[in-house]
């Protein structure tokens, strides 16, 4: 029996075949976050690392995520005048040199670029000291973090380890999120592009 609801009518049955447009989803299983289950037209399940497979997909990653990381890098400060390089930062060691000890400024650039383009969104969690000084940038995986708000409107993450699940405040994490339709998370560009890769 077919629902009336506003303006438009709506046949149960065929909800299940016909999915709104509007409303992409990352995952056949309801995930924003995530698209490890999801198939294609061909029946070809594609995600974020068997896209990488593909020579195209590859190529674009490496290219936009090398290029972009090539391009200089500076901290500023805003004056009486407007802005003005500032060399001497702590934050400017961090993001021109070394963000962590494992990696150079370009790998941690490299990766969270190539995340913003496979996932749609870059994580990165910020090291503090007692004082609140920066001590450190370690990229996160976007595929195990989780974005949500509390009932105070507060933006937490919850990043999975081996050992469980970790709730990060939103101080405690970088965010790069790309194109998206709530202005909290990004889409994957992999997910909306999927039936193209295959």
């Amino acid at each position: 029996m077919p629902i009336i609801g506003g303006d438009r009518m709506q046949i149960p049955v065929l909800n299940r075949f016909f999915k709104a447009r509007d409303k992409p989803k990352n995952s056949l299983l309801g995930s924003a976050y995530s698209f490890f289950f999801g198939s294609t037209s061909s029946g070809k399940a594609v995600n974020e690392r068997t896209a990488m497979q593909t020579t195209a997909v590859y190529a674009c990653v490496r290219i936009l995520a090398e290029t972009l990381v090539s391009l200089p890098l500076h901290t500023y400060k805003y004056t009486d005048n407007g802005k003005e390089k500032v060399a001497d930062h702590q934050l400017y060691y961090l993001l021109h040199d070394e963000p962590n000890p494992e990696m150079t400024s370009f790998v941690f650039r490299e990766t969270l670029m190539s995340h913003l383009l496979l996932w749609g969104n870059a994580y990165a969690q910020i090291v503090r000291d007692r004082n609140g000084r920066v001590l450190a940038l370690y990229p996160l995986l976007p595929d195990k973090m989780t974005v949500d708000r509390d009932s105070k409107g507060q933006i937490f993450y919850k990043y999975q380890t081996f050992e469980g699940t970790v709730t990060l405040r939103s101080d405690s994490v970088l965010h790069i999120p790309g194109l998206g339709f709530d202005g909290l998370i990004g889409y994957s560009p992999i997910a909306m592009a999927k039936n193209a890769i295959v």
